[in-house]
């Protein structure tokens, strides 16, 4: 995966809208459980390209370090030859001091060399620099968007779960209707209320014959008092004759 195709996947990830792709979604679950498994699945290419990339930078940087060193090691070469072929020349020893000149100038173009090859990386170890920023931003965009994704799936499935059981309950309910008379509390209430009217009817019963048996003491009572009182007048018209 090159460099810019790991760029332009992040940036099409990172901008990507969750909400409007749920809103669009057939089963916003499938979908979320699909995205995070695509979410996982570019991280951990994007983290096996970002590391390869950071691998041959340092490899750069390291390269970079040693002609630099390098350089310097040159340096100090041509300077010591140089030093030399001073003190042979003043010593009387010319031929010496030519070599060692000779020596000097060799150095001398080592360590251009070696400078030049510093300066020619450094460009490319700057944007290889810049470039590694934007991947590690890139990425810490990503495992962010991914956990926004999966709070996003854990909270529908937990919607989910809820909306489940509240369908059970109102199942539930349901079922026990007190008003629906097909109901089994329905059927025992009209059972109940059955029992309760054939009470009431006994009792209405009851109270009829009672009321018959007083009606019955009230007649006997009228022929006991019209006995007594036909008694009575025949008393007293006994008297009368005989007074």
């Amino acid at each position: 995966m090159a460099k810019q195709s790991i760029l332009g996947r992040i940036s099409q990830l990172l901008r990507a809208n969750i909400n409007a792709l749920l809103d669009q979604a057939e089963d916003p679950q499938l979908m979320l459980d699909q995205l995070v498994r695509d979410y996982t699945n570019s991280i951990a290419e994007a983290e096996s390209a970002v590391a390869q990339t950071i691998g041959n930078l340092r490899l750069m940087e390291q390269d970079h370090a040693e002609d630099v060193a390098a350089a310097q090691d040159w340096g100090r070469k041509a300077l010591a030859a140089s030093q030399k072929a001073d003190e042979l020349r003043t010593a009387g020893n010319a031929g010496d001091a030519d070599k060692f000149d000779r020596l000097a100038k060799v150095a001398i173009g080592k360590q251009i060399s070696a400078e030049n090859e510093a300066k020619t990386a450094e460009p490319t170890i700057a944007a290889q620099n810049d470039v590694v920023d934007k991947l590690k931003a890139g990425l810490d965009g990503m495992r962010d968007k991914l956990n926004e994704l999966t709070s996003k799936r854990d909270e529908l499935v937990a919607r989910a779960k809820t909306a489940q059981a509240q369908a059970k309950v109102a199942d539930a309910l349901q079922s026990i209707d007190v008003l629906d008379p097909t109901s089994e509390l329905g059927r025992f209430e009209e059972k109940v209320r059955r029992e309760e009217a054939m009470v009431i009817g006994k009792q209405e019963v009851a109270a009829s014959t009672l009321d018959s048996q007083f009606e019955t003491l009230d007649e006997l009572d009228k022929a006991t008092e019209v006995d007594a009182r036909l008694a009575e007048l025949k008393a007293g018209g006994q008297q009368a004759i005989t007074s």
